[in-house]
């Protein structure tokens, strides 16, 4: 076991003494010098399975064990190769050639071969886990994959059903679920047929800068560090992660010098270590945004200028100043800053003045509406301060407060008039929102499309469909950059959403650690590169 109960209480340095087999806490005036203790809120951990983790905790420690034939620079957010050294596309835009890198080995020794790597992709669309339709976006089935994604020697062909943007499948393998596995250890765990997944759920067998030496699920994990990494090996040697759910408690920890590095922590506990000159606060962008979306079987929210109207009745930079403070930034589109094509422009501001003349023009009289909103503290000050100003705009607003479960299960059946929800996307390209935000094939209640958002609210977003389904295919990048900002500046001008903010990341961090990088909007934390 990680931790017994009664470790809980005695403190961060005593139990990491404990759990690497170091010297007495009482020998460190803090934590450990040769381990980064972190306290984090990990109890949405499902599995470490690189093809199954799916949640953000998950898919932090399956990053640091870890790597895919093509990766993400933790420092610039920028593709680069990983295990394969090179790729090709040929001309029909159907079949990819990887050369995979020579002398890289699995933590268990294990060459790295293009026959693990094809195995892994296999493995990943057949045990079919939750993010497994990541993959199967490109034809992979449990019975097309073996002939599709195929390894001998140094060479990994794989092949897809439609000519795609050769961006869109290397942004995909960038991804978890895309990571290679070391295939002759895991096959050794297979029980009753499952590939080794239980085994994986508690284990790892990759090519990561870290090794997992133990895991107790909403307790902690500790990581320790594998010499001979591609990368460059770890600069530190072990990861304590700690489960700390408690805000207060991580802030308490931070300040005290019992963990070097805070993640789950309130703007409140981040405002209260302004002037500690022990503590740096690390600023960054998450992918996840906020939105109000409106139903259009309500026929005011077909109106433009209706639509229009509301636009500019909400206080974006009012709320990203006050309650929302270091939450949020105002963001204005669907896809998030850091995505590829992703507009940073903000042309909507609270103007109550222009608000009511749109309304005016709307020819929509007294209008009302029913907002729903999860009850959770920061759900509720932004739909009070929604109703605030749409009332001064002449808009009355009712909120409908319920259980996030329910607020979803009304949304997906399309049942709500308004809504305040938020969205983060499932991987790391730009398809995975505009797939959502501006796609509906069928707009008909049996359709049943929960999967879009444009569905969920009876929006019809006309050509918008088949741009969005050409910029998956368009393969000269320049031009598909160009297309999804069209994409954007189109929806948010017409479309029944009103995107407010993007998720803002503060991280707290003792003021001797340096290099820890959090992965902005479209990555997972790296640990391996932050020094004490």
């Amino acid at each position: 076991m990680l931790l017994e109960p009664s470790l809980r209480r005695i403190g961060a340095v005593a139990i990491t003494a404990l759990l690497l087999g170091s010297a007495p806490a009482a020998l460190f005036a803090g934590t450990p010098a040769d381990t980064l203790v972190i306290a984090s809120a990990i109890d949405d951990i499902v599995s470490i399975d690189p093809h199954e983790a799916y949640e953000f905790s998950g898919l932090d420690l399956v990053n640091n064990t870890y790597d895919g034939l093509v990766e993400i620079n933790p420092e610039t957010l920028q593709m680069e190769p990983g295990l394969a050294e090179s790729w090709s596309v040929a001309d029909d835009g159907m079949t990819y050639t990887f050369k995979m890198k020579p002398g890289i080995t699995f933590a268990s020794g294990n060459p790295v071969t293009a026959e693990a790597a094809a195995y892994s992709l296999q493995r990943a669309v057949k045990i079919n886990k939750t993010p497994a339709f990541i993959l199967n976006q490109f034809g992979w089935t449990a019975e097309s994959v073996d002939s599709m994604i195929t390894g001998a020697g140094d060479t990994l062909t794989i092949k897809v059903d439609k000519p795609y943007a050769p961006t869109f499948l290397y942004n995909c393998l960038t991804a978890g679920v895309a990571s290679i596995v070391d295939a002759e250890t895991v096959k050794t765990h297979d029980v009753n047929g499952d590939m080794g997944n239980e085994w994986l759920k508690t284990n790892t067998a990759g090519t990561g800068a870290y090794v997992l030496k133990s895991f107790k699920p909403n307790e902690g994990y500790v990581l320790e560090a594998r010499p001979g990494y591609w990368r460059g090996d770890a600069k530190i040697a072990k990861v304590f992660m700690m489960h700390v759910p408690e805000a207060a408690t991580e802030r308490l920890q931070l300040e005290k010098g019992d963990v070097d590095v805070a993640r789950s922590m309130t703007p409140t506990d981040i405002a209260g270590l302004e002037g500690n000159a022990d503590v740096t606060i690390q600023n960054d962008v998450g992918g996840q945004i906020y939105y109000l979306a409106f139903n259009q079987k309500h026929e005011q929210y077909k109106n433009a200028k209706f639509l229009d109207a509301m636009r500019y009745a909400v206080d974006y930079q009012g709320m990203a100043d006050s309650f929302m403070k270091g939450a949020v930034v105002p963001h204005q589109a669907f896809l998030p800053k850091g995505y590829l094509g992703a507009l940073d422009d903000t042309p909507y501001s609270l103007d109550i003045e222009k608000a009511k003349a749109l309304l005016a023009e709307s020819g929509i009289k007294d209008p009302t509406m029913t907002l729903s909103v999860r009850n959770s503290a920061d759900r509720m000050d932004v739909a009070q301060s929604i109703q605030n100003t749409f009332g001064q705009a002449g808009i009355k607003v009712e909120l409908n407060v319920g259980e996030g479960a329910e607020q979803l299960k009304e949304y997906r059946a399309r049942l709500h008039d308004a809504t305040l929800q938020t969205w983060g996307p499932d991987y790391p390209d730009p398809n995975t929102n505009s797939s959502t935000f501006a796609e509906n094939p069928d707009n008909s209640d049996a359709a049943n499309n929960t999967g879009y958002l444009a569905w969920r609210n009876a929006y019809d977003p006309g050509e918008m469909t088949a741009e969005s389904k050409a910029a998956v295919l368009e393969r000269d990048p320049d031009k598909r950059v160009a297309m999804y900002a069209d994409l954007q500046t189109k929806h948010r001008q017409t479309s029944p959403f009103i995107v407010m903010f993007q998720q803002a990341r503060q991280t707290g961090v003792r003021s001797n650690v340096k290099g820890f990088y959090t992965g902005g909007a479209i990555d997972a934390v790296a640990y391996w590169l932050a020094t004490k």
